[in-house]
């Protein structure tokens, strides 16, 4: 059961930041991942779309025997993950609590700001959270739509990339935060833009980092640390045009050609 695969998953590729940070972090597990890119963007669709499409990612992942499951994807951990976890016979964590925790516990001014898409944004799920455990805090919340294309297109570190951040961010900066939520797992992608826009006193917080890190808080508690010599990372979509081998790469820091593989949600 410990060498079991953790099983990732995502409505498109960004969640292979998440994976990265894993492998980073736990170098003996195997891992599947599995990125809806035939049905995204979710957060364009309604909530009982959204928890269809990710009980149908997650059986997928249970059938092939995983020992845990990832959410990493922020729509998915916002507006499914409660359907997700009932349903589920292993342990699951999303991309959102992680980082909310750790926010909770750098900022000194109480601060807070949110980036992250409309949807993501517009259900305040992040807001909520932070104030359940710091009542007190003051949340700034701000979305940013063009930073998903940009990270997928390479605009990570350019004028456009700078123009964009600078519009995104003034009102986080007007407003003081001292700590910085990326909402998005695309949005460690355009970490340097942004951390230069906000200045080094204002801490980031990468949600692909802090659910690495909680996840190995709870291998560790549940006794399945993996412990393999040889771990195997396997890597599927739902749709695979040749300009998801190109984007995957971006955002798992190497290529994934012939790696990835195409699979119907049916098999």
């Amino acid at each position: 059961m410990n060498n079991n695969p953790i099983g990732v998953f995502d409505s498109g590729i960004g969640g292979l930041t998440v994976v990265k940070a894993i492998t980073e972090k736990l170098p003996h597990e195997s891992i599947i991942y599995l990125g809806d890119t035939a049905r995204v963007p979710y957060g364009t669709r309604s909530k009982e779309i959204i928890t269809k499409f990710a009980l149908d990612l997650a059986q997928f992942l249970i059938k092939r025997k995983v020992k845990f499951l990832v959410v990493a994807c922020n729509t998915i951990s916002a507006v499914a993950y409660d359907a997700i976890k009932n349903s589920s016979p292993v342990p699951i964590i999303g991309v959102i609590t992680p980082a909310v925790i750790q926010a909770s516990r750098v900022s000194k001014n109480g601060k807070i700001g949110v980036i992250g898409t409309v949807g993501t944004i517009k259900s305040d799920t992040y807001g909520k959270l932070i104030r359940v455990l710091n009542p007190d805090a003051e949340v700034y919340s701000v979305a940013c739509p063009l930073f998903v294309p940009l990270a997928e297109e390479g605009f990570a570190n350019n004028l456009i990339s700078e123009l964009a951040t600078q519009e995104y961010l003034k009102s986080l900066k007007k407003a003081k935060v001292d700590t910085l939520i990326l909402g998005c797992t695309h949005y460690p992608i355009l970490y340097k833009v942004i951390q230069r826009e906000m200045g080094n006193r204002v801490n980031l917080v990468d949600s692909s980092h802090t659910t690495a890190e909680m996840l190995e808080k709870r291998l560790k508690n549940l006794k399945l640390l993996g412990n393999n010599t040889h771990p195997k990372w396997e890597f599927y979509v739902t749709d695979a045009p040749e300009r998801v081998y190109q984007v995957a790469g971006r955002f798992f820091g190497e290529a994934l050609n012939g790696k990835l593989k195409k699979i119907s949600l049916s098999e």
